[in-house]
């Protein structure tokens, strides 16, 4: 576990952000989250959120951050369109929701459901060295791009901070040979001059 919060709560060492509060859901405590994936199961699979302040104060942003709870016991959370709401002990009427605002979500990596074959969290692959078919270090995943109909890895050589100098590597099976968790390492169909 990680160093505490202020107020004593426990942070897990694979605490991984999922989704911000946006608003107040209701009158009854319920609030609106914007989740970070097109499934948000992992907003589903924990019933333990936890908390940060968001880094930049927006006119939506938290009133008193200082005041914000670093962990909510979610009691219920359900798909609402395109977002996620939820209700947690403790926030019992709008007020309460509206002091969440801009709220950042946290839980732990270790409540994330399993995968299922061939299925990948984002937050796994961030980091895996890319090697091509030759043997030859392309880079690591830095990040990912949703395109809709797939992902694409943001490979980058260490150092490399210029976005101008990264490769993009469509996620798909015509270019990924293979994903070794265990290895930190992902295969491609991929030249060092693409």
């Amino acid at each position: 576990m990680a160093d505490p919060g202020s107020d004593g709560v426990a942070w897990p060492d694979d605490a991984v952000e999922v989704g911000i509060i946006i608003d107040a859901w209701g009158v009854k405590g319920w609030f609106k989250v914007k989740a970070f994936s097109s499934d948000p199961q992992a907003l589903f699979s924990s019933r333990r959120w936890l908390l940060k302040s968001p880094e930049a104060i927006g006119p939506r942003a938290v009133v008193n951050p200082a005041a914000l709870p670093s962990l909510l016991k979610i009691v219920a959370v359900k798909e609402h369109g395109d977002l996620v709401v939820a209700q947690a002990q403790d926030v019992i009427d709008r007020p309460g929701a509206e002091a969440l605002r801009g709220a950042r979500i946290y839980v732990p990596r270790g409540s994330f459901p399993t995968a299922g074959p061939d299925e990948y969290y984002w937050v796994d692959l961030v980091g895996l060295a890319v090697i091509n078919r030759q043997g030859e270090h392309l880079g690591d995943v830095v990040g990912l791009i949703d395109t809709g109909p797939h992902s694409v890895l943001r490979v980058a050589l260490p150092g490399e901070t210029d976005e101008a100098s990264q490769r993009l590597i469509p996620f798909v099976a015509a270019f990924v040979d293979a994903v070794s968790l265990p290895d930190r390492r992902i295969t491609v169909d991929w030249g060092l001059d693409y």
